[in-house]
């Protein structure tokens, strides 16, 4: 039996940025080369603060040759996307480039489980994409083992049904997600604090160290460069009360780390890794926690 899922994304938003000037308006600006972005590949990457501390995250599609597609957070009532478009809006100048929010012409949709590539139809390869009833789908950008992103018109639902995925729901695929040491925007990212380098957007490419200048550069390559990065997002195992976010981790008498989110058992948590030795017995609240890293974060060669 085919193991395909597929749940429905309404905390996400969509903005169409359209006109000659697209790609290079983009690209002054985002954490990743919107140069590589084409209908055969989708990307991840940020909108940074001029001190290089995170703002947005999003996803960005090629919808035909005139228009890009981001997808971004929405926020509980629509705040996210509204200040990431009056962001982009105040950025771009004189630049040839059109701004609309179409979010209410998509539903935004994640496919997974084992066999969700395949049914799509898709190869492994992160940013994959091709299009799929007016719509498009990609391999999640980020990792292949969180399946694909799918942005279909409203009227589209039923190709899930076609490939034979089984409705789903938000909360699986981020209990998914956590698991796998995935964040989701300022859910677990701190808005003007967070630095994308200890959240794995080197990793999960998000970011571009070869692609010219983007707001935010210096601090990203400075903490790369100079091997600055002392504490890492990681997935966490709950054996006990769920603890809210915010929550200290404590390793005895110090501070380990600080729980961003948690879904299910799992969570997500931002640990100072000098802290954190192979044996150390983790507690936050009443709660007993387990550090694991996932196979695609590389840590320092000096992390414990």
């Amino acid at each position: 039996m085919s193991e395909t899922f597929y749940a429905l994304l309404p905390d996400r938003a969509v903005i169409r940025v359209s006109g000659p000037d697209r790609v290079s308006f983009l690209q002054g600006l985002v954490s990743n080369n919107i140069e590589t972005i084409s209908a055969e590949k989708s990307g991840y990457g940020a909108l940074l603060t001029p001190q290089g501390k995170f703002l947005f995250d999003f996803f960005v599609y090629h919808q035909d040759e005139d228009s890009l597609l981001i997808e971004c957070e929405r926020g509980e009532n629509g705040e996210r996307a509204a200040e990431l478009f009056k962001k982009l809006r105040m950025y771009k100048l004189r630049a040839k480039a059109e701004l609309t929010d179409v979010t209410d012409s998509y539903d935004v949709i994640a496919v997974f489980g084992k066999d969700a590539l395949s049914a799509l139809s898709l190869d492994a390869t992160p940013g994959a994409t091709a299009h799929m009833a007016d719509g498009i789908k990609a391999v999640d950008p980020r990792l292949a083992e969180m399946g694909a992103r799918v942005l279909l018109p409203k009227s589209a639902l039923t190709e899930m049904a076609a490939i034979g995925a089984e409705e789903s729901d938000i909360e699986t695929y981020h209990e998914m997600r956590v698991s796998l040491g995935i964040p989701n925007g300022s859910e677990e990212l701190e808005i003007e604090k967070s630095i994308l380098l200890e959240n794995g957007f080197e990793e999960l490419g998000g970011v571009d160290f070869k692609k010219g200048c983007y707001m935010g550069q210096e601090l990203t390559a400075r903490t790369k460069y100079r091997g600055l990065v002392r504490k890492r997002l990681l997935p966490v195992k709950i054996d006990g009360p769920a603890p809210d976010a915010g929550t200290p981790i404590m390793n005895g008498d110090k501070e380990a780390g600080i729980i961003r989110s948690v879904h299910g058992d799992h969570g997500l948590a931002m640990i100072r890794l000098e802290r954190v030795e192979g044996d150390a017995e983790l507690s936050a609240g009443d709660a007993k926690v387990t550090v694991s890293v996932p196979d695609w974060v590389q840590l320092p060669e000096n992390a414990a």
